[in-house]
């Protein structure tokens, strides 16, 4: 695949520009145990509901968290949770979201820093919120470097829809096939195909190349190998 038409970058951000298993799997762990309130049973329930290791404190390779929205995550633990509505639980999720701790797989600012000085925009597309975004990506001292930074919850039909990445291309002036989508889940590289962008997959979430390579045009260890691959187009 080559990459030479390519103006703009569209990342995922959990999975993608911070490893998922590293920055979520502890705050879902404090998810379960605070709405479990020292309840053994209600948390061995909530954990099976998000399909979550509560032995090794890590999300299974098939929990649908991963790739999936907070509204998503609310649904799948409204059944054990009859005294909250609805409502009250994607809010207490959002707000506890926002201070999740996210590790970067690499230092990301000279990254972007070199993505950009080479005329490449920047842009974020998650399944997360808007604002759990926003303050993820300026806790991280990145948020500067994207031009657009879209959720769920910015007005798009989340991913796998390519509504978000069709968005972001609107926003940016450009023609979808001039931007590449680099994502780690099938959700971001089905959305990018459908988009009718290049699509790179990256291996810093919890699925594996023989998951993502069916979806995408080339497969990388992390994001860190882009400059490399975007250069070796130009």
């Amino acid at each position: 695949m080559a990459f030479s038409q390519i103006s703009a970058i569209l990342f995922d951000k959990d999975g993608t520009l911070f490893d998922f298993s590293a920055s979520w799997s502890g705050w879902a762990f404090g998810v379960i145990e605070g709405l479990s309130e020292g309840d053994t049973a209600q948390k061995a329930r909530l954990a099976e509901a998000l399909q979550f290791d509560l032995g090794l404190r890590q999300f299974l390779p098939s929990s649908p968290v991963i790739a999936g929205t907070l509204e998503e995550s609310a649904d799948l633990m409204m059944p054990y949770l009859p005294h909250l509505t609805f409502e009250a639980l994607v809010a207490y999720l959002l707000q506890s979201s926002k201070h999740a701790e996210m590790i970067a797989p690499l230092p990301l600012s000279p990254l972007l820093d070199g993505l950009a000085q080479r005329g490449y925009l920047l842009g974020v597309a998650t399944n997360d919120g808007a604002a759990s975004a926003h303050a993820h990506l300026n806790r991280a001292g990145i948020l500067g470097h994207f031009a657009h930074v879209l959720g769920y919850d910015s007005g798009y039909t989340p991913k796998p829809a390519p509504d978000m990445l069709l968005g972001f291309a609107a926003l940016a002036g450009l023609a979808p096939e001039r931007v590449v989508m680099v994502g780690d889940s099938t959700h971001d590289l089905i959305a990018g195909r459908a988009a009718g962008m290049a699509t790179i997959g990256v291996l810093t979430g919890m699925a594996g190349a023989a998951d993502l390579a069916p979806h995408a045009d080339l497969v990388l260890p992390d994001i860190g190998h882009l400059p490399q691959v975007l250069a070796g187009a130009a």
